[in-house]
């Protein structure tokens, strides 16, 4: 729907799809390097035992990274689930409590990783 002011200005939607494209982008290109930093460590030479992934995750730069990751893909996660709420559920109330849902999930959920995190 566009609302039109005067005969200049049409006003579409909310104008963040730039913004979320490259949101989308840039927290995928970030998962994927963690993943590969990740995987390159795991399959060095050794037994993969629990020193080992406790290792990997107890240097401090690690961890720094694996938070700037777990905000990555929580925002990453927001973005898609927000689009396809907006997109598809359309009586306004349900889409609004699908949203607070969807925030406090991932709230909760990357509050669990940072204390697993920290914990090692």
């Amino acid at each position: 729907m566009a609302v039109t002011f005067g005969s200049k200005r049409t006003v579409v939607g909310a104008h963040y799809g730039l913004r979320d494209w490259l949101v989308q982008r840039v927290t995928a290109v970030l998962m994927t390097l963690f993943t590969l930093v990740v995987l390159a460590q795991v399959l060095m030479p050794g037994e993969m035992s629990y020193d080992k992934w406790s290792g990997i995750f107890s240097a401090q730069w690690m961890k720094c990274l694996t938070f700037a990751v777990i905000v990555a893909l929580a925002w990453h996660v927001w973005v898609g689930v927000r689009d396809i709420w907006m997109d598809y559920v359309k009586p306004v109330g349900l889409r609004l409590a699908l949203h607070v849902f969807t925030l406090v999930w991932l709230a909760g959920c990357a509050g669990w990783a940072v204390q697993v995190l920290w914990r090692l």
